[in-house]
C-alpha cells in the first residue's frame, strides 16, 4: 500500500478535502471533495451557536451537543467514503491535516451566545472538531496546523523548496481542473507536511544505491 495523506479546510457546515500522495518526487492529487458534515436539513444545522442563542441556556447545550454528534456521525461517514476509495487505490491514509484559526480560546456558552462575533468564531471551532473527532472514530492521525502558521512550516519542513512547491501547488488547476480554488490549494499545501519531503526520498534512494 502507498502512503496518502488528507487535507481539510473547514466552513461553516462542510469542509473541503484534498487527498495527495506523492509520485516521482511530485505532488498527485488522488482525490478532492466537498463533505458536507451538518447532519441534518435543520434551519440551524449550518449555523449552529446562531441558532442556539434563540434558546434557553438549558435549551442550548442539548441542542449543540445533538448538532456536534449529528456532524461528527457526517463527517466520520464522508472519510470513510474517501478512506474506501483510496484503498480500492492501493493508498493507506496515513494522517490528515485540519487548518485551524488562530486559536483563541472560548469563553462560557453564555458569553458567546451573548456575542456575535464569538459566534462565527465557535461555529469555527465547533465543525473542525467535528471533523477531527471524525479523524478519531476512523483511526487517522490529526496534526491541527493554524492556517497562518502554514508558510512558516511549509519553510521548515522544505526549506528553499518551500516557494517551488507552493508555485506547483497553485498551478496544479491547469492540469486537474477545477475546483481547485483557496481552499483546494490550501488543504494540499497542509497535507504535504504529512508526507515525506521530496528531496528526503531522493537521499534516501541515493543511498540505497551507494550500499
Amino acid at each position: 500500500m502507498h502512503r496518502a495523506a488528507l487535507g481539510i479546510r473547514v466552513h461553516s457546515g462542510w469542509g473541503a478535502l484534498v487527498a495527495l500522495a506523492l509520485h516521482n518526487r511530485s505532488i498527485e492529487i488522488l482525490d478532492r471533495r466537498h463533505i458536507t458534515i451538518t447532519g441534518t436539513i435543520d434551519n440551524g444545522a449550518s449555523q449552529p451557536y446562531h441558532a442556539a442563542r434563540n434558546l434557553q441556556l438549558s435549551e442550548a447545550e442539548p441542542f449543540l451537543a445533538n448538532a456536534f454528534e449529528a456532524a461528527h456521525t457526517a463527517a466520520t461517514a464522508g472519510l470513510r467514503d474517501v478512506i474506501d476509495v483510496l484503498r480500492r487505490q492501493k493508498y493507506r491514509v496515513t494522517g490528515c491535516a485540519i487548518l485551524m484559526a488562530a486559536g483563541r480560546i472560548l469563553p462560557s456558552l453564555d458569553r458567546i451566545l451573548a456575542a456575535h462575533p464569538l459566534l462565527h468564531t465557535a461555529e469555527g471551532q465547533f465543525f473542525r472538531d467535528a471533523f477531527a473527532k471524525a479523524c478519531e472514530s476512523n483511526a487517522i492521525a490529526i496534526s491541527k496546523i493554524k492556517e497562518r502558521e502554514l508558510d512558516y512550516s511549509l519553510r521548515k519542513k522544505h526549506g528553499r523548496d518551500a516557494a517551488r512547491m507552493k508555485k506547483k501547488v497553485q498551478l496544479l488547476g491547469r492540469t486537474i481542473g477545477s475546483p481547485w480554488t483557496a481552499d483546494q490549494k490550501t488543504a494540499t499545501l497542509a497535507a504535504s507536511l504529512l508526507l515525506p519531503s521530496p528531496k528526503k526520498i531522493s537521499k534516501s534512494k541515493r543511498l540505497a544505491r551507494e550500499k
